[in-house]
């Protein structure tokens, strides 16, 4: 009796790991992505195209939105999403912070997707007027680098000028109230900002910065699934085929997953340009010369290589 007891716990126990085994290897199979409320990644979720590709593998995908960059790569970095698209700026605060992520692409260049603008009565004409006053930016966003080069060019510095670290509604927020005298601001948030309240700008990002938007995953997915990392970038391009050769629908394709007015989102799309690439050493410069720029104005806290965070497959 009592060998069959022990046999039957052995027995049980063996189930239970099995179990736990399973749900493991389920878990797994998700993939967690974290978008922002505008870009490829929008329209790649609305239409179910990953979950098609993906579900022959078994895998299912859950879609999380963040506010801006920063939040998303914090993410990242504690093991809460596998995948995400920023600006320039947020990877390489990231980076500096020890999170372990990978440069999987990016978009071209979008200098004009990104601005600095004013209250439409603002005296304020040119970025040289800024010295003395309050900025509004998401730190350690894409525009925080914009933000740096557009002094620089107008001969100020950073120290010239009193910055408040707000995410994008408390900033426009703020920016209504007049509390701050000028807002750094992206797409689509820029767009909607002109057509509510007329603002103005006193600079995009034309002929100072690229503004690329880069797709990152952390090192532990890419590692693990290379082949998932693979169809999201092959369904990344296709979607932005789709957009290049459909320009006049994308505004009301984004119109209802953002919950913003077409005549808005035209101006967004009109503003960018599409085509997901992998990573080249032009782009990894690029990058490193922002980092080096942070780290000379002490906005991040060591020297970091760019390079280090590149999948070495590409």
């Amino acid at each position: 009796m009592k060998l069959v007891q022990h046999l039957a716990r052995i027995a049980l126990a063996g189930v239970v790991a099995l179990g736990v085994a399973t749900a493991a290897n389920a878990e797994d199979k998700v993939v967690r992505i974290g978008f922002q409320k505008y870009g490829t990644l929008i329209l790649l979720k609305t239409k179910g195209l990953l979950e098609e590709k993906l579900e022959p593998q078994g895998y299912t995908v859950e879609w999380t939105e963040f506010p801006a960059g920063p939040q998303l790569l914090e993410a990242l970095n504690v093991g809460s999403v596998d995948f995400g698209t920023t600006g320039e700026a947020p990877p390489i605060f990231a980076q500096a912070a020890g999170a372990p992520l990978v440069y999987v692409g990016y978009e071209p260049p979008a200098p004009r997707a990104e601005a600095i603008i004013v209250p439409k009565d603002s005296p304020l004409r040119s970025v040289a007027d800024l010295k003395g006053k309050k900025v509004a930016l998401n730190k350690g966003s894409n525009v925080h680098y914009l933000l740096v080069k557009a002094l620089e060019k107008a001969g100020l510095s950073y120290s010239d000028i009193a910055v408040s670290y707000l995410p994008p509604a408390d900033a426009r927020a703020a920016f209504e109230k007049g509390a701050v005298d000028a807002w750094v601001i992206w797409e689509p948030f820029l767009a909607a900002a002109e057509a509510a309240t007329g603002a103005r700008q006193l600079a995009d990002g034309s002929g100072v910065v690229d503004n690329h938007e880069f797709y990152l995953a952390s090192r532990n997915f890419v590692d693990a699934h290379p082949e998932v990392v693979d169809t999201i970038f092959a369904s990344l391009s296709e979607i932005d085929s789709w957009i290049n050769a459909n320009r006049s629908d994308v505004a009301e394709q984004f119109s209802p997953a953002l919950g913003l007015p077409k005549d808005v989102l035209e101006v967004a799309v009109e503003r960018r340009q599409y085509g997901a690439k992998p990573i080249t050493p032009e782009v990894v410069a690029a990058q490193q010369k922002i980092a080096d720029t942070f780290h000379k104005l002490g906005l991040i806290p060591n020297a970091i290589r760019v390079e280090d965070a590149v999948n070495k497959a590409d």
